[in-house]
C-alpha cells in the first residue's frame, strides 16, 4: 500500500504542478474531468455508475468548473439549473419510494462534488492565483501526508472511530504540525507577502479544514458501506478520496483570497 502511494504521488504531483502552472482552459478541463469521476464515485454506491442521474451529477459537476472560469455568477445559475433539472429526471423513472431519496442525493453530490469542486478554478482565476493554487494545494498535501506517517507511527487513540477507525488523535496532531509548517513555509517560497498573523491563521484552521473535508466523505463511504470510492488511483483510492480534503481547504482559501481582494478596493 505504502509502496503504491509513493508510486502514485511520484507520477501524479509533477502533472499536476505542470497543470497549475499553465492554468487556463487546459486546467479548467483537467478539474472538470476530475469532478465529473469524483461525481461517479459519489453516486455509484447509491445508484450505479451509469444510472441517469449519476450521468448528469457528473456533467453538472464538471460544467460548474467551466462555469467558475467564466464568472461566479454562472456557478450559481448552472447549480439552479442542477436542481431542477434533476428533479425533472428524477421523475422519468418513478418511483415513489425513492424519487425524492434518489433526487436529494443527487442534488447533495452536485453542490459536495461540483460547487465545491468550482473554488478550485475560482482561486486559480484570481490576482496571483497560480501561486495560491500551490499554497492551497500542498499544504494540504502536507496535512495529509504528515497525519499519514505520523498516525502510523504514533497513533494510539482514536480519534474519530464510528467514523473513520484508522484515523487517531496523534495522526492529527501530526498532521497539524505539518499543515502549519507548510503554510509558512509555502507563503514564503512562493513570495505570497501573507502578513505573519494571517498565515499563522491560515496555518491553524488549514488542517481543521482539511480534516473535516477527510472525515466528511468517510463518513458517507461508511453510509455506504464502501472502502474507498473506487480504485482509480493505486494505493489512494478513487479521485474523491483525493479531493475530499481539498474541497474544504479550497473554501478556506477561496474566502481569505476574496477578504483580500474586497481589502484593495
Amino acid at each position: 500500500m505504502l509502496a503504491q502511494r509513493v508510486a502514485s504521488a511520484v507520477v501524479g504531483v509533477p502533472v499536476i504542478f505542470v497543470l497549475i502552472l499553465i492554468g487556463g482552459d487546459v486546467y479548467v478541463a483537467f478539474v472538470a474531468a476530475a469532478l465529473a469521476v469524483a461525481a461517479l464515485e459519489f453516486q455509484h454506491p447509491h445508484l450505479g455508475w451509469l444510472h441517469h442521474l449519476s450521468l448528469l451529477a457528473a456533467a453538472f459537476s464538471a460544467a460548474l468548473a467551466g462555469g467558475a472560469h467564466v464568472g461566479f455568477n454562472w456557478v450559481l445559475w448552472l447549480l439552479a439549473g442542477a436542481t431542477l433539472i434533476t428533479l425533472a429526471a428524477s421523475l422519468v423513472r418513478f418511483r415513489a419510494d425513492t424519487m425524492l431519496a434518489d433526487w436529494l442525493w443527487t442534488v447533495g453530490c452536485i453542490i459536495y462534488v461540483g460547487f465545491l469542486g468550482s473554488f478550485i478554478v475560482l482561486l486559480r482565476d484570481f490576482d496571483n492565483g497560480r501561486d495560491w493554487v500551490y499554497l492551497a494545494l500542498f499544504s494540504t498535501f502536507a496535512v495529509d501526508t504528515s497525519a499519514y506517517f505520523t498516525g502510523r507511527v504514533f497513533g494510539r487513540h482514536k480519534l474519530a472511530p464510528a467514523i473513520s477507525p484508522k484515523k487517531t488523535v496523534e495522526g492529527f496532531a501530526g498532521g497539524y504540525a505539518g499543515g502549519c509548517a507548510a503554510v509558512l513555509l509555502l507563503n514564503y517560497v512562493l513570495g505570497l507577502r501573507i502578513e505573519g498573523w494571517q498565515a499563522a491563521l491560515l496555518g491553524s484552521l488549514l488542517p481543521i479544514a482539511a480534516t473535516i473535508g477527510d472525515l466528511a466523505e468517510s463518513g458517507m463511504k461508511r453510509s455506504m458501506h464502501i472502502k474507498d470510492a473506487s480504485e482509480l488511483i493505486p494505493g489512494h483510492g478513487g479521485v474523491l478520496d483525493r479531493l475530499d480534503s481539498l474541497l474544504f481547504t479550497f473554501a478556506l482559501y477561496l474566502l481569505h483570497g476574496l477578504r483580500r481582494q474586497a481589502a484593495k478596493q
